[in-house]
């Protein structure tokens, strides 16, 4: 084995190692329920899912982010469905 080959495998392995504490991490978020005047500090959105619903109408919404320290947090909100483009 040659020295590239030993450096590649080591930070291949560092990279997983971040990459499981990210997840760890994350998995261990508790979602904060947003309300009127609720402070947001998004730096980076990171996923944004809704319940499925083909017609007008209000939805659960969840988004999940990084604020401005790099903390994952996630927030549930309800939103208009998709389907809400043409209405009024």
């Amino acid at each position: 084995m040659n020295k590239s080959s030993v450096i590649a495998a080591c930070l291949f392995a560092a990279l997983n190692i971040c990459t499981l504490s990210a997840r760890a991490e994350a998995a261990e978020v508790t979602p904060q329920t947003y309300t009127y005047g609720t402070h947001l500090d998004i730096q980076k959105v990171i996923s944004l899912k809704q319940d499925n619903s083909t017609t007008c109408g209000i939805v659960e919404a969840r988004m999940t982010y990084l604020d401005s320290t790099g903390q994952t947090r996630v927030l549930d909100y309800s939103k208009f469905a998709d389907g809400c483009h043409n209405e009024n």
